[in-house]
């Protein structure tokens, strides 16, 4: 098989609070884990100046001997198995074949700037907002969708809407106290404030362990991606797909357009966009869109997601992408085992390659049993380091010496040699 040296990766990371200043450096330090789990190594640019969307060159090649210390210091998780990698350089076994190096170029396609518009505004807009979402998501079928096709993202779905609503149910008891034991409407002086205090000082800081507003921000954003009928987003997109359109004409053996999370319907919609105006526009180029942590279907469910499955069935028939759906049974933020295509409407095209994979299989044991109760923490692992060699590598589909593609066969080999 022959070895990728030129690569260039357009990545659209999940619902996170981070610009691409945040991702790069989340992703060279998933890197350096990854070297020092596999035993190669790996240099990490700087942002380029002015590049938009954020951009940054990687370049991986055979472990040599004396970088393997560095590479453990890097990635302490990992450390245990660095020894062993340098050793084998040191002996000449190495993983890699002799003189193999890859260079890729990464153009960070985050949209913080959308995750700050609707984290914007006080408490009480973001509370309301995010009820209207989820009423919205409701009418429009996408709750009993996620029921049906997995169970787990329905209660994900549902989770901070009930422990919202149950906060502000306690609250209204606490102000309505003293009429209900007969107390004079008098007492509501203090019972009043005392209900406001409990809802700020105690319920916020607490739901904030669960990321409460940041999820109600999320479906506001998934209802948004669906309906398409608000300009500043629809806008967001076209400059996106503009951008995008530039990063595609450098040359390259492969183009890995990789998405997490809600950044799998931001992917969806921009690509879409661009086969919509140019249908052979990939023509002549080897290009892999993979989607991790399979959420898709978040937005596509709603009744009037009209455009996005339409753009997910003209990425599943476009005859030169391979589409790989990277999925988790641990990760309840996932579609496990829904064929994403047929359920967006399009029986008929090419089916996504599910590529099944296990977090524990990624970590430490001791690493695996201190993040496994955190379900937004496993559901990050598909863009994280691992601590040990797996089937599914995230460095490596994007920076690594084989094609992207191998990772759709669990037989196939992640490392040449």
């Amino acid at each position: 098989m022959k070895l990728i040296e030129k690569r260039v990766v357009l990545h659209f990371p999940g619902f996170e609070p981070l610009d691409g200043v945040a991702h790069r450096a989340r992703y060279e330090r998933s890197a350096r884990q990854s070297a020092a789990a596999w035993g190669y190594s790996v240099e990490t640019g700087a942002p380029e100046a002015g590049s938009d969307p954020l951009s940054f060159g990687v370049t991986t090649g055979e472990w040599a001997a004396e970088v393997a210390p560095a590479a453990a210091e890097a990635a302490p998780v990992a450390a245990d198995v660095a020894p062993v990698a340098a050793d084998k350089a040191a002996a000449g076994e190495g993983t890699g074949s002799p003189g193999w190096q890859t260079k890729s170029r990464i153009h960070m396609v985050d949209h913080d700037a959308l995750v700050s518009r609707l984290r914007d505004g006080n408490t009480l807009s973001q509370i309301m907002v995010g009820f209207r979402s989820c009423a919205e998501i409701m009418l429009e079928g996408g709750m009993r969708g996620y029921f049906r096709h997995a169970w787990r993202f329905g209660l994900f779905f549902l989770f901070p809407f009930l422990l919202t609503a149950l906060a502000i149910a306690l609250t209204a008891q606490i102000a309505i106290m003293p009429f209900a034991l007969g107390f004079s409407p008098w007492h509501m002086l203090w019972s009043g404030p005392l209900a406001l205090c409990f809802f700020i000082f105690a319920f916020l800081p607490f739901s904030e362990r669960f990321h409460t507003l940041h999820l109600f921000a999320d479906w506001a954003m998934a209802v948004a991606l669906g309906r398409m009928d608000r300009t500043d987003f629809n806008n967001w997109l076209e400059d996106r797909a503009a951008v995008v359109r530039k990063a595609l004409d450098e040359q390259a053996d492969e183009y890995v357009i990789s998405s997490h999370s809600m950044g799998s319907s931001v992917a969806a919609h921009v690509i879409g966009i661009l086969l919509e105006r140019e249908p052979e526009i990939f023509k002549g180029k080897r290009v892999v869109f993979a989607t991790l942590g399979s959420a898709i279907l978040q937005c596509a469910l709603m009744s009037s997601a009209t455009l996005l499955r339409a753009r997910v069935g003209l990425i599943a028939r476009c005859p030169e992408i391979s589409w790989l759906d990277v999925q988790c049974l641990t990760d309840s933020i996932n579609f496990y085992k829904v064929p994403v295509v047929a359920v967006s409407g399009h029986t008929d095209a090419p089916e996504a390659k599910m590529i099944l994979i296990r977090v524990k299989q990624m970590l430490t044991r001791e690493h695996y049993r201190k993040i496994r109760k955190d379900q937004l923490r496993v559901h990050r692992q598909y863009v994280l380091g691992p601590d040990l060699k797996a089937s599914f590598d995230f460095t490596l589909m994007t920076a690594g010496p084989m094609p992207a593609s191998v990772f759709a066969s669990p037989d196939e080999k992640r490392m040449p040699g």
